[in-house]
């Protein structure tokens, strides 16, 4: 295939100029043939198997990073959700199974392993009871496993049982790591929903619907959508919605590229590939930004939602134009403490928690790295997850919260996460209860339309 010269400068910029990055080649890998009546003997299964899948991952991806010429910025590895894994064993404290991960995942060299997992959607096992309450043991003693709790589905309603438990469990979570702005939260998910073949963290695991092993890409590129939209200022929705599937086509390509190659270098499946516009707290690699472009004062004012729902689906029909493998979440990520502009717009006031949970009905994910007051009760958090779940399940979308309780900071204060998670204005919460809502128990029955074969 031949390029015109300006085909290739665009190219060019987008890396250069416009920060476009393969953001993660996630790595999936079953354990179920792991599990085992002893701990001990699960846990030497898993890391034996993850050594002998896995070794390759991170030299493969620096191997493309050269010849290619694209950045990679994280290699991961997805894993089935732990608790079915550690259900046999028997053990009251899964953490131990969070710490085997971790000390593979640096020994393999890769940025972050997703799996300490639990799906609850419907009901509760014994097993899973254990895994949510390892949780913030888990995610306090290690440095680069992620976990996630899938709460609700379109099929099953939501388990306010396990959203009351997750209430708790962020708070104490947050307790853990307190020294660090309760940096734990931040690798903590729940979700309605949940893809089983998501690449990004927190919230990847390997679903038990899926097979033994594959790779899954996710891309991102917010500077290079709001370069493309800086050429057409004035231009009408339809000619905008245009630049905007014509430019995710052209970065999807180069995702589905870089996917096909790792997968054939490692020998394992192609699995998908998620185009979403994953921000990073860098100026020019904001969604936010993107949105301002379209015409708004600030992030945040009215038209906010139109614009993001523009974006989302133009997105998404230009990856989908683009492979035939697209997955994931694929559409645009609104967290805060990883965009620049969001964050400017949640400083200034001009960007609140309701106004995030209205977006939510329109981006890919739902309420991401937003930092609450330390002192927030549980039952609010709670009651927080549950409106995002209704979302979800009455929306028949992926909604995921990451909310994180900053021990002794109040509205108003600064949060500071570091590196890709950034650092994010703390902010207020209604004052008034929830608790007598959260402590009714049992499960909100799924929507009318979900009765569909």
């Amino acid at each position: 295939m031949l390029f015109t010269a300006r085909e290739i400068t665009e190219t060019i910029d987008m890396f250069l100029r416009y920060k476009l990055d393969i953001r993660a080649i996630t790595l999936g890998v079953s354990l179920l043939d792991c599990a085992a009546e002893g701990g001990a003997e699960a846990r030497r299964r898993i890391r034996e198997k993850l050594l002998r899948m896995a070794g390759p991952l991170v030299r493969v991806g620096r191997d493309i990073e050269v010849e290619y010429g694209v950045p990679i910025i994280n290699k991961r590895i997805a894993v089935t959700p732990i608790a079915l894994v550690a259900a046999s064993c028997g053990e009251a404290d899964y953490s131990p199974f969070a710490q085997t991960l971790d000390e593979t995942a640096r020994e393999l060299g890769v940025d972050f392993l997703g799996g300490f997992s639990a799906l609850v959607q419907k009901g509760i096992s014994e097993a899973d009871r254990r895994l949510i309450a390892s949780i913030p043991r888990a995610l306090a003693s290690t440095e680069r496993v992620c976990a996630s709790v899938n709460v609700a589905s379109t099929r099953s309603g939501i388990n306010m049982d396990a959203v009351r438990l997750l209430g708790q469990t962020i708070r104490d979570t947050a307790a853990l790591s307190a020294d660090a702005d309760g940096i734990g939260c931040a690798k903590l998910v729940v979700f309605c929903n949940a893809p089983e073949d998501n690449p990004f963290m927190a919230g990847a695991f390997h679903g038990p619907g899926e097979g033994e092993c594959c790779l899954n890409v996710g891309v991102s590129g917010p500077g290079v959508i709001k370069a493309a939209l800086e050429a057409h200022r004035g231009a009408s929705f339809d000619e905008i919605a245009e630049v905007i599937k014509k430019t995710a086509f052209k970065i999807t390509r180069m995702g589905q590229l870089v996917g096909q190659e790792a997968a054939r270098r490692l020998g394992v499946p192609f699995g998908i590939l998620d185009l979403s516009l994953a921000p990073t707290p860098a100026v020019g690699d904001s969604v936010a930004r993107i949105l301002e472009e379209l015409g708004l004062e600030t992030a945040g004012t009215h038209g906010t939602t139109a614009a993001l729902a523009l974006l989302t689906d133009m997105v998404k029909k230009g990856g989908v134009m683009a492979s035939s493998g697209v997955g994931g979440f694929s559409g645009a990520f609104i967290p805060v403490s990883e965009d620049e502009g969001m964050r400017a717009a949640a400083a200034s006031g001009a960007i609140t928690l309701d106004k995030l949970e209205a977006m939510t009905c329109v981006c890919s994910v739902g309420l991401d790295m937003i930092a609450l007051p330390g002192d927030t009760p549980a039952s609010t958090i709670a009651a927080i997850i549950a409106d995002e779940m209704a979302i979800g399940m009455v929306n028949g979308k992926t909604t995921g919260v990451r909310l994180i309780p900053v021990p002794g900071k109040r509205a108003g204060d600064w949060a500071e996460f570091g590196g890709l998670l950034g650092g994010a204005p703390v902010m207020p919460v209604h004052p008034a209860g929830s608790e007598a809502f959260i402590s009714r128990g049992g499960r909100i029955p799924p929507a009318i339309h979900s009765f569909r074969n």
